[in-house]
């Protein structure tokens, strides 16, 4: 499954759709607003909440914290030895399984893999059209919306921590 995601600033407060490979709009991001911390919601066409991505507020190191109905799903945090290439860690919540998220995270070249198997590639490279860039679910028991999930929340971290 191949997800296009116009680039436009993923910032604090900012909403855009997230098409198929067909164009059909699949997710919104609705980033929240005058809130404390930021926060965003994925939801699906019908607007039903899907995912809540919030910034965790007392950690030492930028973390972002997904959430399905309610119930914590996942953190992340960029990995701290990692000098070449930008390096995060997903944990989920079941407490034993990780992600790891590599690559050139402001570039929009990156991978999410599982114990070294791949998940999902992000990639401008595919694509023709301008400030878009392409989430390509490999496994097809993968959780499509959990995958774009991690993308917003370490992109999101990538760019603040640009700004920093």
């Amino acid at each position: 499954m191949r997800f296009l995601v116009r680039d436009r600033l993923l910032g604090f407060g900012d909403d855009y759709w997230i098409e198929d490979d067909q164009g059909n709009k699949v997710f919104l991001v609705d980033g929240k607003a005058m809130r404390l911390r930021d926060t965003f919601e994925l939801k699906d066409t019908r607007g039903r909440v899907l995912i809540d991505i919030r910034q965790k507020m007392f950690a030492l190191r930028d973390t972002m914290l997904i959430e399905r109905d309610g119930e914590p799903l996942a953190t992340i945090k960029r990995k701290r030895l990692s000098l070449l290439r930008n390096h995060y860690r997903v944990s989920l919540a079941d407490g034993g399984t990780e992600l790891d998220v590599s690559g050139k995270i402001l570039d929009r070249e990156f991978a999410v893999e599982y114990d070294g198997e791949l998940l999902a590639v992000v990639s401008r490279r595919w694509l023709h059209v301008r400030e878009t860039y392409g989430v390509d679910v490999v496994r097809e028991d993968a959780d499509p919306a959990l995958l774009i999930a991690v993308t917003v929340c370490v992109i999101h971290l990538a760019e603040k921590e640009r700004e920093d």
